[in-house]
């Protein structure tokens, strides 16, 4: 089996950042059990940035992403050398993989990277991965490792992604407010995995939440990986999610894995404006499998340009899809309404192509 786990920020460190040696040794102790059973193993870590701001003995976390970036600078370095001396307890070796959005996005990135982090698991390493927060922006960053995790475990054909935070798995309510909160264990493929409120963020010390672990989750078993949300600091978690035991809530896997390119779009993809189309047009996406044509769009919201990710939504305001633009917003609220053959010249006639459109569940 190939596994992907990840652990956040708030189960590695402590409350000014300092890390956790002994939740390391933990983790690592179960991937070395886990490599002694034949399992390929990858872990997704973050903690970066908090360890740099222990290390540089700063008061609270900045927010200004140039100080962020250095901290990350600061406090990789002593995060793998935390993951490698509690490795080489068991003989094995962590490898830094550094990744950005465009590693995912850009099809021969994306194929470097699937060959690097197999090419790791050959030499008996254990791919250790973050974002590479010293170098992205804001406007090209993920912002947590939750949907990195999810892209990861895609990009290397995972059986299973195991997603560790601070409670024993998705709950009904928060159990934090609400006494009669109980947990789910299962979700089906074709359950709407975000029905369920949750926090959008985490400790003030990472940028997740049981929110971006939702999402991270059904990005998975949209790309045909089952996932388990559970406990950071239960006893032997991963290993127990490996083996089929009950811990945590686990997500069945879809029957249909979805290509690299349409997981991007569908969930990966930054969102930067959203069309709103009529019935018939809905109907000829979900059951014709058709393009989106300008007939069908009744409103367009956003400034969004050519090639740009957009939702797309039921006059209702329901999203069901998403897509990648093939015009920008001004051009489309010029054509919207108009049939094909009242375009002007040189105006394309899908608004959204359907090999570059993804049903999302409604």
């Amino acid at each position: 089996m190939r596994v992907v786990a990840k652990v956040g920020t708030s189960s590695l460190t402590d409350a000014v950042g300092v890390i956790q040696t002994d939740v390391i040794q933990g983790l690592c102790d179960q991937l070395a059990a886990l490599r002694a059973q034949g399992h390929d193993v990858i872990l997704v870590s973050s903690a970066a940035i908090s360890a740099g701001v222990a290390a540089l003995g700063l008061a609270a976390r900045p927010t200004d992403v140039l100080t962020l970036q250095a901290l990350a600078a600061a406090g990789q370095p002593r995060l793998m050398e935390e993951y490698n001396r509690a490795l080489a307890r068991h003989g094995l070796v962590g490898a830094q993989v550094l990744l950005v959005p465009h590693d995912f996005a850009n099809r021969q990135q994306y194929l470097h990277a699937r060959n690097t982090l197999a090419r790791l698991l050959e030499l008996g390493c254990i791919p250790i991965v973050n974002e590479n927060d010293t170098v992205a922006s804001d406007e090209i960053r993920y912002g947590d490792n939750d949907r990195i995790a999810a892209l990861v475990a895609h990009n290397v054909s995972a059986d299973l992604l195991v997603l560790l935070t601070d409670t024993p798995g998705l709950y009904t309510a928060d159990p934090r407010t609400d006494p009669t909160a109980t947990l789910i264990s299962d979700v089906a493929a074709n359950d709407p995995l975000l029905a369920v409120t949750a926090g959008a963020t985490g400790s003030n010390r990472g940028s997740g939440g049981m929110a971006s672990k939702l999402q991270a989750a059904r990005l998975a078993s949209w790309s045909g990986v089952g996932a388990v949300i559970a406990q950071a600091l239960r006893p032997n978690v991963i290993v127990d999610a490996v083996a089929g035991a009950d811990v945590g809530t686990r997500f069945a896997p879809n029957d249909r894995r979805l290509s690299a390119r349409k997981l991007w779009i569908g969930f990966a993809s930054n969102v930067q404006g959203s069309i709103t189309v009529d019935l018939g047009a809905f109907s000829a996406l979900v059951e014709r499998g058709t393009s989106l044509l300008p007939a069908g769009v009744v409103g367009v919201d956003g400034d969004f340009h050519e090639g740009a990710t957009i939702e797309i939504r039921t006059p209702d305001g329901v999203v069901f899809a998403r897509g990648m633009a093939v015009s920008s917003a001004d051009v489309v609220e010029q054509i919207a309404g108009k049939s094909t053959r009242d375009l002007p010249a040189r105006v394309a006639h899908e608004v959204v192509h359907r090999d570059d459109l993804v049903l999302l569940p409604h």
